[in-house]
């Protein structure tokens, strides 16, 4: 009698980056015309803490090079680096439009310069303008907490971790800014996940009232992380930290729900 199926013990997340190279690390930029382009990016941070998951499933990493990559995953993380560059390279890859119909159906996870790119709308773009993702209905300031040497860290609470009362140690370098949301009535509702104290944003920086039709009082820009829909956003560097709470996060909250309801379609 043939055995019933059983369903992937795996998930499979992707990552835009070069494979082994620190956020940190010296980049070159030379690259072979016979080779796919690896984009720039903390690959190898996002995948040891992946790797370091206790999860049902095993999560499999796929570096993303070009669009028949984004075929084998189950979700996506645009990791940090230069917006500009990473979208520049993307596109040389042939790999915009397949991450937006990607964002369509499959979760995917921004952080800093990935935050940017997942944003609808860009200010403080580099002369020539922006080239955006989109996916999530808010507009970022492109490095709103000042420079590289404005960088700083923070203890930040957020909501749905494991161990939610201990706080998660926030590493922003040279950090986008929520300027404001703007989900239409079709679009799924945002949720604010953790916030930093309004003390902490840069003396530069004008407060902005909400908007007239927003019930919450606080600044905006006080946003650094959020979720809509399938998607995260998250304008500082988890991956940077020793604590795996964040890819925990979103492989548990945004990945596996999407491979239940897709299992359970018809074929």
């Amino acid at each position: 009698m043939p055995q019933a199926t059983s369903p992937s013990q795996d998930v499979t997340i992707g990552i835009l980056g070069t494979q082994n190279r620190s956020l940190s690390a010296k980049r070159n930029w030379t690259y072979p015309a016979s080779q796919p382009i690896a984009l720039q990016g903390a690959f190898a941070e996002h995948q040891v803490m992946l790797q370091k998951l206790s999860l049902k499933k095993r999560v499999v990493i796929v570096l993303i090079r070009q669009p028949e990559d984004l075929d084998k995953c189950d979700a996506l993380i645009i990791p940090g680096g230069e917006s500009t560059t990473i979208a520049l390279l993307a596109r040389l890859a042939g790999l915009l439009e397949p991450i937006r119909e990607f964002l369509k159906t499959k979760p995917v996870w921004g952080t800093c310069a990935g935050a940017i790119l997942l944003a609808q709308w860009v200010e403080n773009a580099k002369k020539g303008g922006q080239e955006l993702l989109g996916g999530i209905s808010v507009t970022v300031e492109r490095n709103g907490f000042g420079s590289q040497v404005e960088s700083f860290e923070a203890p930040l609470e957020v909501e749905g971790l494991r161990e939610s009362n201990r706080p998660f140690h926030g590493i922003f370098i040279r950090a986008p800014v929520v300027v404001n949301l703007k989900p239409s009535p079709t679009d799924p509702p945002i949720q604010i996940i953790s916030r930093i104290s309004a003390s902490l944003l840069p003396a530069s920086q004008t407060v902005i009232p909400p908007d007239e039709d927003d019930t919450d009082p606080r600044d905006p820009r006080t946003i650094v992380a959020l979720r809509q829909g399938l998607h995260l956003l998250t304008t500082f560097h988890p991956e940077l930290t020793k604590d795996d709470r964040f890819h925990e996060y979103f492989v548990r909250e945004c990945v596996l729900p999407t491979l239940g309801s897709r299992s359970s379609s018809p074929a």
